[in-house]
């Protein structure tokens, strides 16, 4: 049975909120509602869900820094803003913020979650297709349909967790991730809290990657996370 996707609503007005949230789990949806910015931030940080639904005018950090935020952090996130101002310049900011879609207030529900059904399944589309695609950087290059890694002409044999933990950098280069976001990303439910699990990985990828002493892609930012990087070796270990 597939599990009902995860949608986070981010909406201040009482009334809206409420409706949203039966609404929604009447249609089988799985709904965390939050009533401003600061608390999505927060929530996105506890496990991405499968679609934002975010309001415009938020008290403290509004809807477009939210999304703005969240497109600056590498997260593909389908968002649906809604907002009561039905200007255009509102429209183009939040649609250069990142959003994909956006409905005026006052909507009709039905609108709103067949607007929701169409973010889904693009969502679900191209997670299909990258199911079937190479990953490259610099010498350094990821076939997730056979699920094995390249370096120098080499074949890297991966098992299921190296794999999704070097993908996760692959699609990410050149950006930190904490080890809370890796943890949560490639551990999900599985999260072994303050383990050292995650540093064996990482000292079993690096292994991998420079058994013929090719240069170190994967860095330790001491204090930070970790990132996929070149050229420029940072602090590492």
């Amino acid at each position: 049975m597939t599990a009902p996707a995860r949608l986070l609503v981010v909406e201040d007005d009482p009334s809206i909120a409420s409706m949203l949230r039966r609404g929604l789990s009447f249609e089988g949806y799985s709904v965390a509602l939050v009533t401003t910015g600061a608390e999505a931030l927060t929530a996105i940080r506890g496990g991405m869900p499968d679609l934002i639904v975010l309001d415009v005018m938020l008290p403290g950090i509004n809807g477009i820094e939210v999304c703005r935020r969240i497109r600056a952090a590498g997260e593909d996130v389908p968002i649906l803003m809604l907002t009561a101002r039905d200007e255009v310049t509102d429209r183009v900011a939040g649609l250069d913020a990142g959003a994909d879609d956006y409905l005026i207030k006052p909507f009709a529900f039905e609108e709103l979650v067949a607007r929701l059904r169409a973010l889904l399944r693009r969502s679900d589309q191209r997670v299909e297709d990258a199911h079937d695609m190479t990953l490259t950087f610099e010498d350094l290059l990821l076939d997730t349909s056979t699920r094995f890694a390249h370096r120098g002409g080499r074949r890297i044999e991966l098992t299921t967790r190296e794999f999704n933990l070097l993908l996760l950098f692959m699609q990410h280069p050149n950006q930190v991730l904490p080890r809370d976001t890796i943890m949560e990303r490639v551990w999900g439910d599985d999260f072994p809290g303050e383990s050292n699990v995650l540093e064996v990985y990482m000292s079993n990828l690096r292994r991998h990657l420079e058994a013929e002493g090719e240069p170190r892609l994967l860095q330790t930012i001491r204090g930070a996370g970790y990132t996929l990087r070149g050229g420029r070796p940072g602090s590492t270990s």
